[in-house]
């Protein structure tokens, strides 16, 4: 069974069954986009040698001046920027479980404007349960872009996701106490209002150091996705 999953920035999320890719890449040992071909870094993979669940960090403004995304802070250390991650699969967390025990790296895929990461999720023997294949997609506009996720889980064992009350795609932006930001929903529910609902799509609003303006994440669920649209963790 193979599962895919479709992101101011804009992030989308997919979820498919197994295909090929039909995009171009190359074997790498880390992946980054660019938002043009002599522009900045915007996307960045993590380093999977110490944290072997891949992740993105930094996320960049288009501009490349602005981080979106914070890394592992001490009271949330598996908030590793920009992942993917179920928590409940044959009973093993890997939400919030993120180094080799659970995680195995098989390989880091670069294309001209896409990055793949390829891994297999472990159970408590170390044998692979899932395939885990994440095709990260780079669409640049003027003053923003969409990073486009399709992920796709091939079962090795018998599979079972278990109901939580969150999972999957996540987020951890440079937050703390006392910094200006809000979010809403495709459905009009503000901030905490949205907590548990489901919507087409969130936007997550922020005053980044150093940014005249506050950032815009919006993140969407694809149509296509099981149980469209999704509930909302905020």
């Amino acid at each position: 069974m193979t599962r895919p999953i479709t992101f101011f920035l804009l992030l989308a999320c997919a979820c498919l069954a197994e295909t090929p890719s039909d995009h171009a890449t190359l074997k790498a040992s880390v992946a980054q986009i660019r938002h043009a071909p002599d522009g900045p870094v915007i996307v960045q993979q993590g380093d999977s040698k110490a944290h072997t669940r891949p992740y993105i960090h930094p996320l960049r403004s288009p501009d490349g001046k602005h981080v979106l995304t914070q890394f592992s802070p001490g009271h949330h250390k598996h908030q590793t920027g920009l992942y993917w991650g179920q928590t409940r699969i044959n009973r093993r967390d890997f939400f919030h479980n993120y180094k080799g025990d659970y995680w195995k790296h098989i390989e880091t895929r670069q294309g001209s404007n896409s990055m793949e990461f390829h891994s297999q999720l472990l159970d408590s023997k170390g044998d692979p349960i899932l395939k885990d294949r994440q095709e990260w997609h780079y669409i640049p506009g003027e003053n923003h872009y969409i990073l486009d996720l399709s992920w796709t889980g091939t079962a090795i064992q018998d599979v079972t996701i278990g109901r939580y009350a969150y999972g999957g795609l996540f987020l951890r932006m440079p937050w703390k106490r006392g910094i200006k930001a809000s979010c809403i929903n495709s459905e009009g529910h503000k901030n905490q209002q949205g907590e548990g609902k489901p919507a087409k799509w969130v936007d997550l609003a922020m005053q980044i150091d150093g940014a005249d303006s506050m950032a815009h994440v919006v993140m969407i669920d694809h149509p296509g996705n099981p149980g469209y649209p999704t509930l909302w963790r905020i």
